[in-house]
Parts: structure tokens; C-alpha cells; sequence
């Protein structure tokens, strides 16, 4: 039976299709997430030696530290990241080499024996794909090259099949033993149906028996799940969400499924999306399953935390997002595809594998794309980054970008608050409980034209056309790469108490 909807849920559901005729979102309903600005993957072509010129470390030498383990044992359908599949040990012991001369290359730049973390996501991929002999080694390795002293959170994203066993008892004890205390599992789904459209190559009993075992040996859990998927009905998603908030997890967080790619490789879904099209859910039952999750979550004590992110406790929340997109933080990325964010610029690295290893062989870092960020760009960054994942701190907006949110984007903000979508104060922007459940398209209103995801005519010609108010101001401040931080940037993230409590 369909759950009961309460009159919060309902009144999402009916401002879909407000916000559409108003022009907040695209006619055809299509969606594309607001995770990095500009997107991923609308990055120039470009070396590190030029992306990385001017730049100018921190003054406490404090990073986030992400580190990428592309391997897999199967292609799952909806991933737009290029992985590998089956390899052979002898391929993942020369990557596992590779990233580790990565990052002494970045070591060797910023002149550092040790790198000091502030918080390390591993990602993949699936790093817990490889063998517990190189597992080890891979920490070993790593975390002998690191200053751990004020690292607050090491997280790692995990498979549940990895975890069962004999060697999952033992990657385990590896990650224990080295410090780990926070697991991500990309379940997606407990309907075993519903998994193997995934291509997913676990099913639902296998699933549970990992997250198990990881809540036995003490870890922090996240278990994520993707919604909207082909084939999949409004019933069959409320019964996976509420048997997920029976689970013993910290952390619950939601995908919608994605089918334009935001990544360097197009996932087989929308290789194969005319003939899936049929069997995909409608938009309004889309956005009904968002509600539905929301509501069901909330009912049983999770509530959103970073946006997309429920939890039962405010403190469990990633360290790694939110230093880097609520602080806006430097972060360090090492590894095929992976980026690093820092305070004026963004760096990609290459997809190609044997681009990769050429270059760390021959002494340079992998990236190959990437921009140092304009005044303009610097403070639209600023603004969609902590908007999306929880708020924005002006003080934090004004330590980034040498400006004041006060005097920017007045007529996109004013707009937004006046149709209940943002609210401010002295302090904060950010979203209203209706906003952050269309934050992706609100962030898209601070784009610039040459980053919005869809074309002008995409859009209604009402109110909140992104396309409006973009005119530029007469005169964007200069970025201040070295200038003026803020005053807790050597302590605990200012997650904008007054936004969570709005």
C-alpha cells in the first residue's frame, strides 16, 4: 500500500509543477545534478604546470585528500565513470604504485615531507575490490606519506560483496587497523529485481550481510540508494526505504538516477536508453518517490543533513563534502579521473589510463583539464557549492572570494526568497525546506549562461528562467588567493548552525 502522504509531501509534489511553469525547471523534466561548477565536464583542456602556476597553498598546509581506486568486478549500468573490470593483480600493483608517485609529485610541489589531511575520502571505483595483500599496502603506503595528526574523519567507499568472508574480515581489520571510521556502501537497492537491472553484482541478502558485518566491527555507515530507476514503481521504492531505516546505519543518502552524463564516460543506461525508456518512471513519479523517501526518513528520525544526506545525529555527516563544498577548502585529488578543488582554481586529471601512468612516469601531475577560476567565476563557485550541500556563510564567501554576498546576484536571490525557495540573514543564504528539495535546480540559477544544462528555449518563460538577471556586475573584486582567512580555518568546520536549525 502507498504511503499516506503527509500535507509537507504533497505540497512538494504539487510545486513541481509551479516551479516548471515558473521556469525553475526544464519542460521536459529532464535532470542534471549541481555538483561541481563549472560541471565536470565542461573543463578546457590544459597541463598542470599551467593550472597550478600561481597557486598558492593554504596558510596551515591543511588539505582534504581524495584518492581514486578505478577497479571493479563488474559494470554496473547507471555509472557515467570510466573503471576497470577483472584486472589482473599485476595491473592493480602498478596502479596502486602509480597514485602513490602521484601524490609524492604533489608532496615534491608543495615542498611537504608529510601531507597534513584534514579529512581522506577513498573512492572509487571499488577499493575494497582489491586483494587484502595490496589493500594493505596501498594504506601502508599512503598513510606513511601523511600528517594525520589533525585529520578528523577517513572515509572509505565500499562494496558489500567485498566485505563478506574471509576477506572481508580481513579488509575489515586493514581499515581499522589504519584509522579508518567511516564506510560509504553504494547498496542502490534492496529489490533484488530491481539490482539486477542494475547489473549490480550483489543481491539484496548480500548486501545486508556486509553492511552487517561493517556495523559489527564498528565503522560509521552510509549506505546510499538511487531512485527513479527503469522498471521500478512508487511501492517498490517505499519498500526499500523503509527497510532501510530498520538498518543499523548512521547515514542515508539518495540519487536521483542520472541519464545525462556528468562524468568522463557515458553509463550503459543511456547507451541503451530508447529501449529502457518505456519501463522508466514518469517525472511526477520521480519526484513522488522523492517525497515519499523524505517523508518515510524523517518519520523515522533520519533528517537531512548535508542536502540529499539524512541522518539520525547531526555530527554524522562527510567531513570530505563538507570541507570541500561548504568551506570550500582545499582538496587534493590523486588517482585516473580524480580532481582537485582548491580555493581559485580546479584540476582534472586524465580518463585515460596510459595518459596516466605516462605522466606521473614522466614526473607530472595526471590533469589534463581544468581552469584557474576568474573573479566572476570564483564568486558563482562560492555561492552554488555551500548552497547545495547545506548554506552558504557569507563571512566564508567573503574569505574566498575578496567580496560581499550582500552587494551580488541581488535580483536571482530576491526572486528565489519572494517564492519561499531561500531565506537569509546577516550571517547566512540558504535554502528553505522547499528549496533543498529542488536544490539542484536552484543552484543552477547562479550558473553562467556558458554552464546552465539546458538551452534557454528548455525552459518556461517565467519568473525563474535561470536565463534571467545575467547580467554581470560593472566589477567583479579580484579573487584573493592568499588573502584573509577566516577564523576557524584551522579548527572544526562552520557548518552554519543557523541554516541546519532553519
Amino acid at each position: 500500500m502507498q504511503y499516506s502522504l503527509n500535507e509537507e509531501s504533497r505540497y512538494r509534489i504539487e510545486m513541481f509543477d509551479t516551479l516548471r511553469e515558473q521556469g525553475l525547471i526544464c519542460q521536459s523534466g529532464e535532470f542534471y545534478p549541481s555538483v561541481h561548477y563549472p560541471p565536470i565536464t565542461m573543463y578546457k583542456t590544459s597541463t598542470d604546470d599551467a593550472l597550478l602556476a600561481s597557486y598558492q597553498p593554504p596558510h596551515n598546509r591543511l588539505f582534504s585528500l581524495y584518492a581514486h581506486i578505478p577497479f571493479c568486478l563488474k559494470a554496473c549500468a547507471f555509472c557515467h565513470y570510466p573503471v576497470k573490470f577483472l584486472s589482473s593483480d599485476r595491473e592493480m600493483d602498478g596502479y596502486v604504485d602509480t597514485i602513490i608517485a602521484e601524490l609524492d609529485l604533489w608532496r615534491s610541489r608543495l615542498g611537504v615531507e608529510r601531507l597534513a589531511t584534514r579529512s581522506i575520502l577513498i573512492g572509487g571505483g571499488t577499493p575494497t575490490y582489491l586483494r587484502p595483500q595490496l589493500f594493505r599496502r596501498f594504506f601502508e603506503q599512503l598513510t606513511g606519506r601523511l600528517d594525520l595528526s589533525r585529520n578528523t574523519q577517513f572515509t572509505v567507499d565500499v562494496d558489500p560483496l567485498t566485505l563478506i568472508g574471509d576477506d572481508g574480515v580481513e579488509r575489515l581489520s586493514i581499515m581499522r587497523e589504519f584509522g579508518v571510521d567511516r564506510l560509504t556502501m553504494g547498496i542502490q537497492s534492496l529489490n533484488d529485481e530491481t539490482l539486477k537491472r542494475m547489473n549490480r553484482h550483489h543481491d539484496a541478502a548480500q548486501a545486508l550481510a556486509g553492511l552487517h558485518a561493517t556495523h559489527a566491527a564498528g565503522f560509521t555507515n552510509n549506505i546510499e540508494f538511487i531512485f527513479g530507476y527503469p522498471g521500478d514503481t512508487i511501492e517498490d521504492w517505499q519498500a526499500v526505504i523503509e527497510q532501510a531505516v530498520r538498518l543499523p546505519v548512521e547515514e542515508i543518502q539518495l540519487y536521483r538516477l542520472k541519464m545525462i552524463p556528468y562524468g568522463d564516460r557515458t553509463a550503459p543506461i543511456s547507451k541503451n536508453f530508447k529501449g529502457l525508456q518505456a519501463r522508466l518512471p514518469e517525472v511526477p513519479e520521480v519526484i513522488t518517490m522523492k517525497a515519499v523517501a523524505h517523508q518515510i526518513l524523517q518519520d523515522n528520525g533520519f533528517n537531512p543533513n548535508l542536502t540529499r544526506v539524512f541522518s539520525k545525529e547531526v555530527r554524522h555527516y562527510s567531513h570530505y563534502a563538507a570541507n570541500q563544498c561548504c568551506q570550500l577548502w582545499d582538496q587534493i585529488g590523486i588517482g585516473q579521473t580524480a580532481f582537485s578543488s582548491l580555493r581559485d582554481r580546479f584540476l582534472l586529471n586524465t580518463d585515460d589510463f596510459k595518459e596516466y601512468y605516462a605522466s606521473v612516469r614522466g614526473g607530472h601531475l595526471p590533469a589534463n583539464r581544468g581552469l584557474v577560476r576568474t573573479p566572476e567565476e570564483q564568486a558563482r563557485w562560492a555561492v552554488i557549492l555551500p548552497l547545495k550541500n547545506m548554506a552558504v556563510s557569507k563571512r566564508t564567501f567573503t574569505a574566498r572570494t575578496g567580496m560581499s554576498l550582500d552587494s551580488l546576484f541581488r535580483p536571482k536571490i530576491e526572486r528565489l526568497k519572494a517564492h519561499g525557495l531561500l531565506f537569509e540573514n546577516a550571517h547566512t543564504l540558504g535554502l528553505t525546506p522547499i528549496g533543498r528539495f529542488f536544490a539542484d535546480e536552484i543552484c543552477q540559477q547562479f550558473e553562467s549562461t556558458r554552464y546552465i544544462p539546458f538551452p534557454r528555449e528548455a525552459y518556461s518563460d517565467g519568473p525563474l528562467n535561470p536565463y534571467h538577471d545575467q547580467d554581470e556586475p560593472d566589477s567583479w573584486g579580484p579573487p584573493d588567493s592568499d588573502g584573509p582567512q577566516p577564523a576557524f580555518d584551522a579548527g572544526q568546520p562552520d557548518l552554519g548552525v543557523e541554516a541546519h536549525a532553519h
